[in-house]
């Protein structure tokens, strides 16, 4: 313990706790300095973790989900962890008083939404004399000004908005416009989209099968819109019924699902082939009609539409499993049924032989290399039946592993940072505030002369 110091650490009869108010106040505010040292630390591992992808072998989304998973912190907790981790190589002085305890997670979390490396002297000048709350109303307050600020500009855009037309000297019709950002990008698609197909006629109408010359983007781009117009005036401006909006049909040969098909006769209704297992993971969880054809292609017989889960068993499924099983996955919404066995190799669309995933994770089961199998023990709940392998065959834990750390307490924090070179003492952590009203609106001003606002 160093000269001076209130000394947080429990003894082995217990935590020696002061008796006077002096005394209390002291050892918290110590106590806080530490776990502010400690949190810096922890957030240097987790950066260095994240900029390695450390997770992603396990088949985790994201290092925040690794976070949710290993280290019991919820989700929106875990991503603001990751985006502070990001955000501190690139502000050194704040990240340097963070380490040397000065700065709470709170300050240092406020701060990085908006620091720069333009602004963080005057951060750290609001932070070191105003407490977390001062800081939390100064972003709001700047957060509020850039908005008003967008909001402005996307109004005079929005009102700026125009179309010229008018003929020229020659004759030619000339064109000038002015959209904003959201309607530009919506012309761009469409020009985009009718550019393509003028270019896969082209294609279709040359004789030697050879893509014809392709013109320069401006010529590309004036016969697009002529499409777009041609199209505007030969169709009433109807809405494609919902149904059939995001359906994507998929052709499979019979002998493409199983494991051992080529799937090179798998392909998107109008595109090109998809690989089987991709085939197998659209399958498991869609509407099937079954289509037989001649071997000259002929359609012989189309039957009825059929749910491969039907109703109720997916009903029980979405109460039993409650989102995806993956290890350390918390999606809830968007998730498939998957046939732990695959019904094209004889697997029954049942209850024991189906697993929920979300999917991210159904794909990668199917085509990522990873693999799911039930574990038949009577000893265990259901949920607790289902195992998880990575590519190269080793098992996924169920839960997280609990290893306690070799330093524990306020004493093991107090000897890890004395060996850091760390000088933490009861005022280290402490504001300097005198108790003086912040004035938002001047704080603000001075952080907005400082930030240069977003390009547009």
């Amino acid at each position: 313990m160093l000269d001076g110091d209130i000394d947080p650490c429990p003894s082995d009869a217990g935590p020696d706790v002061p008796e006077d108010l002096d005394g209390l106040e002291d050892a918290l505010t110590h106590l806080a300095a530490h776990l502010n040292a400690a949190e810096h630390r922890f957030l240097v591992l987790l950066e260095r973790f994240d900029r390695t992808e450390g997770n992603l072998g396990d088949g985790l989304k994201s290092t925040a989900h690794w976070l949710n998973w290993k280290c019991g912190i919820a989700l929106g907790a875990a991503r603001e962890r990751v985006r502070v981790a990001r955000a501190l190589p690139n502000l050194p002085q704040i990240s340097e008083a963070f380490a040397r305890g000065e700065l709470s997670y709170s300050k240092v979390r406020a701060m990085t939404r908006v620091a720069t490396p333009d602004n963080e002297d005057y951060l750290m000048m609001i932070a070191q004399h105003g407490t977390a709350s001062h800081l939390e109303h100064l972003i709001r307050g700047y957060r509020r000004v850039r908005r008003n600020e967008e909001a402005q500009r996307a109004n005079q855009q929005h009102a700026e908005r125009e179309l010229r037309c008018w003929y020229d000297d020659s004759g030619a019709l000339v064109i000038r416009g002015r959209l904003p950002p959201e309607q530009g990008a919506l012309l761009l698609k469409a020009l985009e989209a009718a550019g393509d197909s003028l270019c896969d006629e082209a294609y279709a109408e040359s004789e030697d099968g050879a893509a014809a010359v392709p013109p320069d983007q401006g010529t590309r781009q004036a016969d697009a819109l002529l499409r777009i117009a041609e199209t505007a005036l030969a169709h009433e401006p109807t809405a494609m019924p919902a149904g059939e909006r995001y359906q994507v049909v998929v052709h499979v040969d019979a002998d493409a699902l199983p494991e051992d098909g080529s799937g090179l006769r798998s392909h998107l209704d109008g595109g090109p082939h998809v690989p089987a297992e991709t085939a197998r993971r659209l399958s498991c969880d869609c509407s099937k009609v079954v289509v037989r054809t001649s071997t000259d292609g002929e359609i012989l017989d189309i039957g009825r539409k059929s749910r491969q889960i039907p109703p109720a068993i997916r009903r029980a499924l979405r109460l039993r499993d409650r989102g995806c099983r993956f290890p350390g996955c918390t999606e809830r919404r968007y998730v498939d049924g998957h046939h732990i066995i695959h019904w094209s190799d004889g697997g029954p669309t049942s209850l024991d032989n189906l697993v929920t995933l979300c999917r991210y994770h159904h794909r990668l089961v199917h085509e990522g290399g990873f693999s799911v199998e039930r574990h038949h023990n009577s000893m265990t709940r259901d949920r607790k039946r289902i195992r998880f392998r990575t590519p190269d065959g080793r098992e996924l834990p169920p839960a997280p592993s609990c290893r306690l750390p070799e330093l524990t307490g306020a004493c093991g924090l107090q000897r890890a940072h004395q060996q850091l070179g760390l000088s933490i003492d009861a005022r280290t952590a402490v504001t300097r505030w005198n108790g003086d009203r912040m004035d938002v609106p001047w704080a603000v001003e001075g952080l907005c002369r400082l930030t240069p606002p977003t390009p547009e």
